[in-house]
């Protein structure tokens, strides 16, 4: 899918055909708001460098498309997105999952500020933001799932986030390629699967690695 820059398709069309590859049903409306979201950044982005992506095109594929991919395979309530950033995939993913309740952390006072002004105009009444170090961040509920994007090393990932996920509830990290991460798993800690993702226009390596505890780590 080319760049906005050199193709004329609008945005809205060039969302609902790289929806439409991924195989996915995103209504009209949440369509729309995603849209907005994403005018939201564009407007944003010139002041405060919220992402390298300057492109509106582009942003639909790097942010709109590449945290979509992800939907299928989203299971429970409660979700956290660490080192959220701009939203990504954590804002993008409650926009299309009004039923979910999305938590998105970051330590970034500038980066929150922008997530919770794009909640309030977006009226997400699914989401909260809070600026705060993962390490030091202690909630009231753990969370069914904990996403991260471009965050940090994969053990890292699942050491830092380790108090905050329920006993049966799964880790999902987006990758590149996760390969050379696999060793620095913690041992209480099992990938359970990783998925190749094709996302349309991206034409880089993509994947999700799916984890949990391990049963025989647990109380």
């Amino acid at each position: 899918m080319p760049s906005q820059k050199n193709n004329p398709m609008p945005l809205a069309d060039e969302l609902q055909c790289g929806i439409d590859r991924l195989g996915l049903s995103v209504s009209r409306d949440t369509q729309m708001q995603l849209l907005d979201y994403l005018a939201l950044l564009v407007r944003w982005n010139k002041v405060y460098n919220l992402t390298a992506i300057r492109d509106p095109g582009q942003m639909v594929i790097h942010h709109l498309l590449d945290s979509l991919a992800v939907l299928p395979y989203l299971e429970g309530v409660r979700w956290l997105d660490v080192g959220s950033g701009a939203g990504l995939p954590g804002l993008v993913l409650a926009i299309a999952k009004p039923d979910c309740a999305v938590t998105l952390l970051d330590s970034n006072s500038k980066k929150t500020g922008f997530m919770q002004q794009a909640v309030i105009e977006l009226g997400l009444a699914n989401v909260q933001v809070c600026c705060a170090r993962v390490e030091d961040f202690q909630p009231a509920e753990k969370f069914d799932g904990i996403i991260s994007r471009a965050f940090t090393e994969l053990g890292d990932f699942l050491r830092v986030t380790r108090h905050l996920i329920r006993d049966q509830g799964r880790w999902i990290a987006m990758k590149g390629l996760p390969e050379a991460e696999l060793p620095g798993v913690p041992t209480d800690c099992l990938i359970e699967k990783i998925i190749p993702l094709s996302v349309p226009g991206l034409n880089a390596a993509r994947c999700l690695v799916i984890a949990t505890l391990r049963k025989d780590h647990l109380p």
